[in-house]
């Protein structure tokens, strides 16, 4: 198994890649005339050769997550066999367009070999939070949402851990922008059932999205923080690199040096990560 985290601006994509499948976290796509986009395609089309996309994860519909160019690309090109989402969401203009789009792909595919199929998720509507029959190469264990504590966008996300089937794999564990308060009862309700190898830090490496409990739990080798060079938000948190500086092994950013993605895969030792333009 390997992560790619793309260098997609101040936003979030990820691929997740183990023997031939693959899965797409998130879809952000850099806004149009941005040189970002080409690259973006670019790295998509690269590392996504010779591979299945199975799925498609979007932790919230939020635009840095899942604006609907980035949604349509994903689902019109690659055509992944289901998409993920949250059972919440805000009546905006940019979620119409992104159903729209689920449902213009469901409809074109629906007597087709590969018919799209839609996974809403929430945790008190499902049997099992461990999620079965989405890859032969994955597990996939859902610890969020709740209605417990959907009280924001950030909070009513995905959060889930993906390994891979076989020996010597990894887990990785996605967060979305979850915020503190809701990590507090995750940590009360799934304790060490969090832990991973690999995190991605919340909220873009928010100090919103820091919980000392959940580092604790988690316990990752590496952090991987997605966001954009020079972004008005001030991600990644100067705070938020120092608390994850002292938890995991490794901390890698793609904002860093003008902006790069990053290549994350267990080696012979170690857990390593690759930057790349």
């Amino acid at each position: 198994m390997n992560i790619v985290t793309l260098n997609v601006g101040q936003g979030a994509m990820a691929i997740v890649r183990h023997n031939q499948d693959a899965i797409i976290v998130d879809a952000h796509i850099p806004p149009s005339g941005d040189e970002t986009v080409t690259y973006v395609k670019g790295m998509l089309a690269s590392f996504l050769k010779n591979y299945s996309v199975r799925g498609l994860i979007l932790t919230s519909f939020d635009a840095d997550h899942a604006d609907p160019y980035g949604v349509g690309l994903v689902l019109k090109k690659y055509r992944p066999d289901w998409v993920m989402y949250p059972k919440y969401y805000k009546d905006t203009e940019q979620t119409k367009k992104v159903f729209q789009i689920i449902e213009q792909q469901e409809k074109e595919r629906k007597n087709s070999e590969t018919p799209l199929r839609r996974i809403s998720v929430r945790l008190d509507k499902i049997d099992s939070r461990k999620l079965t029959d989405l890859s032969d190469q994955f597990y996939f264990e859902l610890f969020s949402p709740h209605p417990e504590d959907m009280n924001s966008s950030n909070n009513s996300g995905i959060v889930l851990r993906m390994q891979d089937k076989g020996n010597g794999g990894f887990s990785y564990l996605i967060t979305g922008d979850t915020e503190n308060d809701r990590w507090e009862t995750i940590n009360r309700l799934f304790g060490e059932s969090l832990r991973s190898d690999v995190m991605a830090a919340p909220h873009h490496g928010s100090k919103t999205g820091i919980n000392a409990e959940t580092l604790l739990l988690v316990s990752p080798n590496t952090v991987l923080i997605s966001a954009g060079v020079d972004n008005q938000y001030g991600h990644p948190d100067p705070q938020a690199v120092a608390v994850y500086n002292k938890t995991a092994k490794h901390v890698f950013s793609t904002n860093i040096e003008g902006g790069v993605s990053l290549y994350t895969y267990r080696g012979e030792n170690d857990f390593e990560t690759k930057l790349f333009r």
